[in-house]
């Protein structure tokens, strides 16, 4: 692994970094050690080790198959690892399923939007509170009955000032507000780590702008790893920048110190 200007593999490249939650004996959020993912004869994760910090904000940047994706389905347990492992607030979860990593405090978005199009932003709300508790719903009672539910839902709505489209059905929704709510879902259990693989794309300038905002309100007791195509986006949100490259990561540091790293100038700006 070449060593450049700014790596850092401690999650540490902001001196002025300050968080408000800590994990267990000071433990890091999230911890890597020499992850790898093979796909037969492909190498998609080549040992990666990185360190992240309780409420860092911290990006993952490469080039269209350089292995964000893949790191992701690795940390969330969609994927299990060919070597190396995972370990969350102190504790080894290589070999936890991601449902259990879920209750643990992890909580993801994807590339694509996974809402129920044909209920409302509440609803929504509702059911991905609900699923991580022991709550049944009974077809007999009011959505609004489950009152710890129903106010989740609002706080969080509230939150971003969206209490305007909780009784909107999400097809009738733009396609930037559907985003922002698929995000909320994600947020509804009060995750320590929140992973958001490129929340910006297909957006418009000015979706994407709003979206920014909205991350950017989210407190520090959430720890933010984002995959972000958009530079100025990973750049605005992010302390820190881990940059993959064929699987490998190439340079760690601040968002400054990625800007002037020459290699990555080269492979990644196009910039020599």
């Amino acid at each position: 692994m070449e060593n450049k200007k700014g790596e850092d593999h401690k999650g540490q490249g902001n001196s002025n970094y300050q968080p408000l939650c800590i994990s267990p004996e000071g433990e890091p959020c999230l911890r890597l050690e020499s992850l790898t993912k093979f796909f037969a004869g492909l190498m998609a994760v080549a040992e990666v080790s990185l360190d992240v910090s309780p409420g860092e904000r911290r990006a993952i940047i490469g080039p269209n198959g350089a292995g964000k994706t893949t790191l992701f389905n690795l940390i969330a347990g969609n994927l299990l690892p060919s070597g190396g492992k995972v370990f969350f607030r102190g504790e080894d979860i290589t070999r936890l399923p991601c449902h259990r990593r879920a209750h643990k405090g992890i909580s993801r978005t994807y590339q694509i939007t996974n809402l129920f199009f044909n209920l409302s932003v509440m609803e929504n709300l509702v059911l991905a509170a609900q699923a991580l508790e022991k709550t049944k719903f009974s077809l007999f009672r009011s959505i609004t009955s489950y009152r710890h539910l129903y106010d989740r839902g609002m706080e969080l709505l509230s939150q971003v000032g969206m209490e305007a489209f909780k009784d909107v059905l999400v097809k009738n929704l733009s396609y930037g507000v559907q985003r922002q709510v698929e995000i909320m879902l994600a947020l509804t259990k009060n995750p320590h780590l929140l992973l958001l693989d490129e929340p910006t794309a297909g957006l418009s300038p000015a979706e994407a702008a709003i979206m920014v905002k909205m991350l950017k309100k989210l407190p520090l007791t959430i720890t933010i790893l984002i995959i972000e195509h958009d530079m100025d986006v990973a750049f605005e949100l992010a302390e820190n920048i881990t940059v993959l490259h064929y699987g490998k990561v190439i340079a760690d540091g601040s968002v400054e110190q990625i800007k002037e790293n020459k290699t990555v100038r080269e492979i990644y700006l196009g910039v020599k």
